[in-house]
């Protein structure tokens, strides 16, 4: 199996499928979850639905870099999203969220594995090694906060 193939199972894995590192991943966490819990604030701590898009904020801009586009993110808009206000705009937003998820995971594969050594964009960034494993490394730190906030906001119920 190529690197890049490994790497892209290990990003499918936090996003659709994977127990192994966090006994959960992003589709079983926000699949059954409602757009008020979602959007229900936890004192001043950001949403479950905040975080998400936070993530996927990062995994669309990288996605256009590997398309051959301009790295457009920047951190300080990492969480300026337009408020999810009903059911469908939170569906809206996972079936981006997966797609993106699964378009991201399906670039790195097409990746030669020459390229994962390559600078990504501009020195200061480093590798493009270096960045998948910062996405697939945020993408569980801001897991564990997600599952950590369905659990207060549903009460323990889950």
């Amino acid at each position: 199996m190529k690197s890049t193939e490994e790497i892209a199972s290990r990003f499918r894995e936090i996003i659709f499928n994977g127990t192994w590192v966090a006994n959960t991943n992003y589709k079983h966490q926000l699949d059954d979850l409602d757009w008020e819990t979602a959007t229900k604030q936890v004192g001043s701590l950001n949403t479950i639905a905040v975080l998400a898009q936070h993530i996927h904020y990062y995994i669309n801009g990288i996605n256009t870099v590997f398309k051959g586009g301009s790295l457009d993110i920047r951190d300080k808009y990492s969480f300026d999203f337009p408020a999810i206000q009903s059911q469908k705009d939170w569906d809206v937003f996972l079936t981006r969220f997966w797609n993106d998820s699964e378009e991201f995971a399906s670039l790195i594969e097409q990746m030669p594995d020459e390229k994962l050594d390559a600078v990504f964009v501009d020195a200061k960034y480093g590798t493009y090694r270096r960045n998948i494993d910062a996405m697939i490394e945020h993408s569980y730190y801001h897991l564990g906060q997600i599952v950590l906030l369905k659990k207060l906001n549903c009460n323990g119920k889950n």
